[in-house]
């Protein structure tokens, strides 16, 4: 059992349990850095056409800045990873926040659209780095589905981001320019910058990895090798293609072919935000009863099943938009079973390598997103089935892959024990 446990728990003994202040802060501060993402795309959308007449860009060069983003963002997370595992989680997030906010500067800064693009893309390599390491910190601080657990109320709060973002950015235009929002940027990343040494290191030197960055970085080959790791990278990588597919998509279904207005829109699309909170916090509540993987089969189950219904209702319209509105909310809310189960097992077999599992996983869900948004437009017909036909590929890629990884026959899928730590 004593093998078996986490650093953190092994000195748990020893030192006092945090105060529910301290706890707090933790979590808000571990929230604020895996919701960089979400903060960067989001705030600065509705300035989108004020940005294209002041920069004398076309929307389709503007759109770049949001696939530049993700492209920087995907890839990035590669090099922080084994940095992380060999210097510590504090030092590089406190760097990539420093290259965030020099990022969002020059965005703000930006004279023409591809100008704006490169600095997205600068900003994105800044903000991946909070992402993927607040994930390898918490996998530090926490057993394996006590961390699944904290991943999902993380994953709550976070989910706010692209709640608030839009509207957020909406009001600063109504105040100033489309510069501004960028510069409030600059503003966040400060804050988080000092909000970021108030946490302790929680990867102890003993616990690094010292081999050199570059054999570091061909582990990535050795990791895709494993089986399991495979299993849970594709579990969430295949429903990122779906989530990404339904924002690359959604609006022109629901607006273009059914005709709603974009108020109505926005408005659908924060339902099935909040439905993404709720089954976060129901995994919150099970977990640590049920076991993690058992909740990731379940929320592989119902992605499939619910993957299934968006393509038939795509297909003949079955119950018009409130048919497709419904079976929509009811797949993106699997996120709550299938994304903090699926990186809480991914990175309890790799404690010296939890920054490296953390880039690679993070690195498939972007890259898989990337996928699932660049098919939907690919064939691209005028309805809303090739979105639906995406949806159906990402639910049942997700079960199978979970099936794929259970017949190891070592994997866990009961409930929790003392081995996960929690």
């Amino acid at each position: 059992m004593d093998e078996q446990r986490t650093v953190a728990e092994r000195i748990g003994s020893s030192v006092s349990t945090p105060s529910r202040l301290r706890e707090f802060q933790r979590l808000a501060i571990l929230s604020t850095l895996m919701a960089f993402a979400a903060i960067s795309t989001d705030l600065y959308l509705p300035a989108i056409p004020n940005m294209s007449a002041s920069l004398g860009a076309s929307q389709s060069t503007l759109e770049w800045t949001v696939s530049g983003y993700l492209i920087g963002f995907s890839l990035g997370q590669l090099f922080w990873g084994p940095i992380s595992d060999r210097f510590g989680r504090r030092m590089p997030i406190a760097i990539g926040i420093v290259i965030f906010i020099i990022g969002s500067a020059g965005c703000a800064l930006a004279t023409d659209g591809w100008q704006l693009i490169g600095w997205r893309i600068i900003q994105a390599l800044g903000a991946c780095a909070s992402v993927v390491l607040s994930r390898a910190i918490v996998r530090d601080l926490y057993g394996r589905d006590r961390a699944a657990r904290v991943l999902s109320t993380l994953i709550t709060v976070m989910a706010i981001a692209p709640l608030a973002g839009p509207s957020l950015g909406a009001q600063i235009l109504v105040f100033g320019s489309w510069q501004v929002i960028f510069w409030v940027l600059v503003v966040i990343g400060m804050a988080t910058l000092a909000g970021l040494f108030t946490l302790p290191e929680s990867l102890a030197s003993d616990n690094r990895n010292h081999e050199p960055l570059t054999k570091a970085l061909a582990a990535y080959g050795s990791l895709l090798r494993n089986r399991k790791l495979v299993g849970y990278a594709g579990t969430a990588g295949f429903f990122f293609s779906g989530t990404f597919a339904y924002i690359a998509s959604s609006a022109f279904a629901f607006i273009d072919f059914y005709g709603l207005s974009p108020e109505r829109y926005a408005l659908l699309f924060a339902v099935g935000i909040v439905g993404l909170m709720i089954s976060n916090q129901i995994n919150a509540r099970l977990v640590t009863r049920l076991g993690s993987d058992r909740m990731l089969l379940i929320g592989a189950i119902g992605a499939a099943i619910t993957g299934l219904v968006v393509a038939v209702v795509t297909f003949t319209g079955l119950g018009g938009v409130w048919g497709l509105a419904i079976s929509t909310w009811l797949f993106i809310g699997m996120n709550g079973f299938i994304v903090a189960n699926s990186i809480s097992g991914a990175l309890a077999d790799f404690p010296h390598r939890a920054g490296t599992v953390s880039a690679l996983l993070g690195a498939i869900q972007y890259g898989s997103g990337i996928g699932g948004s660049a098919a939907v437009g690919l064939f691209a017909n005028g309805t809303p089935a090739p979105m639906g036909c995406m949806f159906a590929v990402a639910g049942l890629g997700c079960l199978l892959s979970v099936l794929w990884m259970s017949s190891t026959g070592d994997h866990e899928v009961g409930p929790s024990t003392s081995k996960n730590g929690s």
